[in-house]
């Protein structure tokens, strides 16, 4: 598997500029995988379907809130 193969998007809450070009590009297109790539970096990384879902649960818990 290569990062050619996946088909990334950004959310539609990023507010690319060229001043700030902070967001995230997700692709779910390959089964079994989700690919995460820096607009900055174009650095990728990896995760199972499980890791990926264990990861939005905790999300939207607040486990990641940095005020916590």
């Amino acid at each position: 598997m290569t990062v050619a193969d996946f088909e990334f998007r950004t959310s539609s809450a990023c507010r690319y500029n060229n001043n700030d070009p902070r967001c995230v590009a997700v692709a779910t297109n390959v089964v079994g995988k989700v690919a995460v790539r820096s607009t900055v970096s174009g650095q990728t990384v990896e995760f199972t379907a499980d890791e990926w879902t264990d990861f939005l649960s905790g999300a939207k818990l607040g486990e990641f809130d940095l005020s916590a």
